[in-house]
């Protein structure tokens, strides 16, 4: 099995040939750098400065033909082919506990919530363990490469991970977890990861914004809160947005919590109104963002925020954040693409 030595740490850890180099690392403890987890993003970035690597998108967008000619690999999609010596400077963020590990979800249940937003739950040969507002990479029969999901329950010695996912329209992924796996159907699940994660130890409100499958992160991060006695004194404003009245849920989750109405409280809003062809919608009309700062106003630096939902939504939100001058620290997401 390859040995990859960090250059001027001391640190060095095996990685089996069919692992990645961030990946391997994070299971051995080290705080390897990543966010997308899928190429994406460019975070994972490590020069190779001996051995040989083979990666498993050499395409992928977020390496260029300068990170080429200086040696760089991304980290989560290079795979060793030998011993390996690398320069990266790891993190204290991303050596987050418990280490993520790999291993086999069988399909137990599935569950409509929207016409295209379905709950998948699996079962694992393992409890639970990860840090509410982390997700698992999946690798289904058929399709190549990984997909990131969040899991929507707590951890607990169940063994089960529950994904709440809004189907893709020709996407090849969701196409699978819809139209072809069935309960009792295995995939290859790997992880906790993930740097969006509830910080119980912050003092301060909770303000959960999401979009679409956005919504699963942050409703894990609603029932740990709920269910934490040690944060019974924090209040929740649930924001969720989608397009039309259709596409809204996450209400009858949330009421079933405990302090629903008293110190839980949810916001829907609905951008394209014209997709309420009943004439129905009673609720606040306008982007999700628009609606968190609306209630919320002056008191944005106050609180502790966590999101998730399309590109577009997710920077949004980021923005008017960074315009309120809401502290970073306080600002909690990952990056999908």
């Amino acid at each position: 099995m390859p040995t990859i030595t960090i250059a001027d740490t001391g640190y060095s850890y095996e990685c089996p040939h069919d692992d990645t180099l961030t990946r391997a690392g994070l299971r051995a403890g080290l705080g390897m750098p990543y966010e997308c987890n899928v190429g994406c993003c460019g975070t994972c970035k490590v020069e190779l400065m001996e051995g040989q690597v083979e990666s498993a998108w050499p395409e992928a967008p977020a390496l260029n033909d300068r990170d080429r000619k200086r040696q760089r690999v991304l980290g989560c999609q290079s795979r060793p082919v030998s011993d390996c010596t690398i320069k990266v400077r790891l993190t204290d963020n991303a050596a987050t506990a418990p280490r993520p590990r790999r291993f086999k979800g069988r399909l137990a249940a599935i569950g409509d919530l929207t016409h295209d937003i379905r709950e998948f739950r699996f079962r694992g040969d393992a409890p639970a363990q990860f840090l509410p507002g982390q997700y698992l990479l999946f690798r289904l029969p058929g399709v190549p490469g990984q997909r990131a999901y969040s899991m929507s329950n707590v951890p607990d010695d169940s063994g089960e991970w529950h994904f709440q996912v809004k189907r893709v329209p020709g996407g090849r992924c969701t196409g699978t977890l819809f139209d072809v796996l069935r309960i009792g159907g295995e995939v290859d699940l790997d992880g906790p990861y993930g740097h969006a994660y509830l910080r119980t130890e912050s003092p301060r409100d909770i303000v959960c914004i999401a979009g679409g499958s956005g919504l699963s992160p942050v409703m894990s991060i609603a029932r740990a809160v709920m269910r934490d006695p040690a944060l019974a004194n924090r209040k929740l404003h649930f924001f969720y947005g989608g397009r039309g009245p259709a596409d809204i849920c996450g209400e009858d989750m949330l009421q079933a919590l405990p302090g629903y109405g008293q110190r839980l409280f949810f916001y829907p809003a609905v951008s394209m109104p014209e997709l309420d062809t009943a004439g129905a919608w009673q609720g606040r009309v306008g982007y999700v963002h628009e609606h968190a700062r609306d209630v919320l106003g002056t008191d944005l630096p106050r609180y502790e925020f966590y999101f998730a939902g399309p590109p577009p939504m997710a920077m949004a939100v980021q923005r008017m954040l960074i315009q309120a001058r809401v502290p970073m620290s306080q600002i909690h997401f990952d990056q999908f693409f």
